[in-house]
């Protein structure tokens, strides 16, 4: 028998013509409307459900998982796997596992990134000041919730908040927790948006509390008396700056200063550190000091190590043998993160909206949330208790005659009827004649229900007083007034971040820090300057320079000495002479205009050396004019590294000459002529641009072309060239040098 195989072919569907027809081609749209469509939703959502804390301080995530662990019963139960908290918020929270449990690792007690961690943990959670120190797995750490929890979760089963569907409609989650307490001040809080962001320092408990109930009793109390400052979980010492601390309270932006808190071990040798700023960790530390060390700039520190262990963190800083501790811990708060600035920006969603804010407003809002809260429990116990009395009064009218309740009872020849009799029998409602008929047999006593109507009384008086609040503002805010006293006693600890007077901040004298030797500057005619030490120069004294460049300057000073680079556009750049390194005279030497960042086309034309600002600075023009200015109108009292105009425009510079103390001056003219004055003879100005006066009168087209210092023997020896007035023409220079030959 033949078997024949048959093939079919699968049939296609057709694809519909309109799609054929719309295949391939580009649709223009305006990018507003992609934004609007498409951006706009991803950035609400990441402000709104996940990166800004509401009013009760938390975020969605933390919110989701405390609350699952509050239904999990972790707040009085006993610990659990963290894996199986994680896995339990998953219904919550749509997000992976390892986001849950990040959550859960910053609020536990073991990371010690919270001043009231909301988590006990038991196993390892990493450290919030170590970069390094991770966490365990979470199959491995075990937690539950810790008791301060117990005010996040205070009546929150008596519609205090409320609830919304989680994301797959399967199950109802808060919106808010009815916290009892400020937790958004009393823990930080770092949210990265969509072009926002928030950063919520951490406050002192009590302190919160005692600042909230003087708002509660007098909205015009100053917040800044009570609320001293920011408590950090890491400790330190905070640097008071009362200004910076009202701005912050005022406004929710501004920023302050913490510092580590140290002691010197004489024995060792060494500084030790135990706390530092929160903002920063061991890692970074050690990274700066290390730094340091090899660029020179802690020549006392010797060595420095991680001994953190199980009984804190402790960083071990050796010194050189002496060392002054007091100034080396100066030089590394400058240097390192040892002091370090926590940046305030409290960003808060109020019903949805994200709203910069301060410490007062912040502690409004969080009041007349409370409030609402207050008000929601009171309604909802007064429902109840309303409900118990009505229960309670149809009971009392058994009372009046129990056999005549069982006679309608046994009478009553269909169950159906039972409650409708006692309605009519007794005039109570449904509801009443449904609670007396379902009274045990064994309760119908005397004694079960006088003991039973007792209690209405005392549901009137209760249910009387309730209105009463309901209906008084004032006493709504002593009912929150008095949890906050009960939270402030039970859960407040004096603080960890103490305070920093005036004189223990005060900066050590930065020029002790800078080495100090001699060294000589060369600068040249094209701008590069070297900073070589006499040993060096010893060694090898031939200047390696570019082809037709040639030294225009050369001093012997410090590294100490401050430095002046004045350009031909009437500016001046200051720095130090420590901030070059030290070069050989072989090499090409530091480029001032890359250096020192001049703009496009300016070019040093002269350069002045200083350590305290003394003397006067001789400006000489071309066009024969002079001004003599205090060297002091070029200090400033901040670290400014370029000042405009440092001169006058009126004239091209010539060059700027240092003036000590008053001296002779030569100046040398395209016409060969040569004048020699006192500088005496010239008045100082206080502006730095002044014109100055005429000294030297030229014809047209001459020019001044150098101007130099001369000693008293040169002086006498040229006494043909000086002037008996000025301005003057001076005489034609025969026995003096070339222009070319002249020292700047």
């Amino acid at each position: 028998m033949e078997i024949k195989k048959t093939t079919t072919t699968p049939k296609i569907n057709p694809i519909p013509n309109a799609y054929i027809e719309r295949a391939g081609v580009v649709e223009e749209e305006r990018i507003t409307e992609t934004l609007e469509k498409n951006y706009m939703p991803y950035a609400m959502s990441v402000i709104i459900s996940r990166a800004l804390p509401e009013i009760d301080g938390f975020k969605p995530s933390h919110r989701k998982l405390l609350y699952t662990m509050y239904k999990m019963g972790l707040l009085n139960g006993a610990r659990t796997k963290s894996a199986n908290v994680v896995g339990q918020t998953m219904r919550l929270n749509p997000h992976g596992d390892g986001a849950i449990y990040e959550t859960m690792v910053r609020l536990a007690r073991g990371n010690e990134a919270l001043l009231h961690p909301y988590v006990d943990s038991k196993g390892n959670f990493g450290k919030a000041y170590s970069r390094d120190m991770a966490y365990a797995a979470s199959r491995y750490t075990e937690v539950k919730l810790e008791p301060i929890c117990n005010e996040l979760f205070r009546d929150i089963d008596k519609e205090t908040v409320d609830f919304v569907p989680n994301y797959d409609n399967t199950m109802m989650e808060p919106s808010l927790f009815p916290t009892t307490f400020p937790s958004v001040l009393v823990n930080a809080n770092v949210g990265i948006a969509v072009s926002m962001a928030s950063n919520v320092c951490p406050f002192n408990l009590a302190e919160v509390c005692e600042t909230t109930i003087a708002l509660l009793k007098d909205p015009n109390h100053d917040v800044v008396s009570t609320l001293q400052g920011p408590d950090f979980p890491g400790g330190g010492y905070l640097i008071q700056n009362e200004m910076e601390f009202r701005k912050i309270c005022e406004t929710g932006r501004g920023s302050v200063k913490v510092r580590a808190k140290w002691n010197y071990d004489k024995a060792g040798g060494c500084i030790e550190v135990t706390e530092i700023p929160y903002s920063t960790t061991i890692e970074a530390i050690m990274d700066k000091i290390v730094d340091g060390i090899k660029q020179g700039k802690l020549r006392e520190v010797s060595y420095v190590r991680d001994e953190t262990d199980l009984s804190g963190l402790k960083i071990a800083i050796d010194l050189k043998r002496g060392a002054d501790p007091e100034k080396v811990m100066q030089k590394l708060f400058r240097l390192t993160p040892l002091q370090d600035s926590y940046s305030c920006n409290f960003n808060i969603l109020i019903h949805g909206k994200p709203r910069v804010m301060g410490v007062k407003e912040i502690l409004e809002e969080w009041i007349a949330f409370r409030e609402k809260c207050v008000k929601r429990r009171l309604v909802y116990d007064l429902k109840r208790k309303q409900e118990k009395l009505h229960l309670l009064e149809g009971l009392e009218q058994i009372l009046l005659d129990i056999d005549k309740a069982i006679r309608i009872v046994r009478e009553t020849k269909e169950e159906q009827n039972v409650v409708p009799n006692l309605m009519q029998g007794f005039s109570i409602d449904e509801i009443q004649a449904e609670y007396v008929a379902e009274i045990k047999l064994r309760h119908l006593n005397r004694e079960y229900i006088l003991r039973r109507t007792q209690e209405i009384e005392q549901l009137r008086k209760d249910i009387a007083e309730m209105q009463l609040t309901l209906e008084s503002p004032k006493k709504i805010r002593a009912v929150i007034a008095k949890e906050l006293k009960e939270t402030a006693k039970k859960y407040g600890q004096p603080r960890k971040t103490l305070f920093c007077t005036a004189d223990l901040q005060a900066e050590s004298n930065s020029e002790e820090e800078i080495p100090d030797y001699p060294v000589h500057l060369f600068l040249s005619e094209s701008g590069y300057f070297k900073k070589i030490t006499p040993a060096s120069l010893r060694m090898n004294a031939e200047q390696k320079l570019k082809e037709e460049d040639r030294i225009v300057g050369h001093w012997e000073t410090t590294n100490r000495s401050e430095l002046l680079f004045f350009t031909n556009q009437q500016q001046v750049y200051k720095t130090k002479a420590s901030v070059f390194d030290d070069c050989k005279a072989s090499v090409m030497g530091d480029y001032i205009p890359a250096k020192l960042g001049l703009e496009e086309g300016e070019y040093v034309v002269s350069m002045l050396l200083t350590s305290d600002y003394s003397g006067m600075v001789l400006f000489i023009y071309e066009n024969g004019k002079a001004a003599k200015v205090p060297l002091q109108s070029y200090a400033t009292k901040t670290n400014r590294k370029k000042l405009a105009n440092a001169y006058s425009d009126k004239s091209p510079l010539v060059t700027v000459l240092s003036l000590p103390e008053e001296q002779e001056v030569m100046l040398r003219s395209n016409g060969n002529r040569a004048l020699l004055f006192h500088t005496e003879a010239i008045a100082a100005k206080s502006s730095r641009n002044t014109q100055g006066v005429q000294v030297m009168t030229l014809k047209a087209k001459q020019i001044v072309l150098s101007a130099e210092l001369v000693t008293p023997e040169q002086a006498a020896e040229w006494k043909r060239y000086r002037a008996k007035t000025l301005p003057a023409a001076g005489a034609l220079a025969k026995e003096l040098p070339d222009v070319g030959q002249m020292t700047l």
